[in-house]
């Protein structure tokens, strides 16, 4: 069985560094997240930027629709695989 990887889509970095830190108190996640700046396309403008965090998921343990719903609070979305 290969890892799975959530991808959540936030509207900022302070956004997404917030969803990052509360991942392990809300999901019991170890593992850092990985936040990774993902600028959309024709935009220079790093405030136009949307931010991902990547989360491993060895075990496949993760609920997808709860992770949708945890980024959604955040303005945000879980990325479909």
């Amino acid at each position: 069985m290969s890892d799975v990887r959530h991808v959540l889509v936030l509207p900022g970095r302070d956004t997404a560094e917030e969803v990052a830190g509360e991942l392990a108190e809300r999901f019991g996640v170890t593992e850092e997240p990985q936040l990774v700046r993902d600028a959309l396309a024709g935009e220079d403008d790093a405030e136009d930027a949307q931010w991902l965090v990547v989360v491993e998921d060895p075990a496949a343990r993760l609920d997808s629709a709860a992770l949708d719903a945890f980024a959604a609070e955040y303005e945000g979305w879980l990325e479909a695989p």
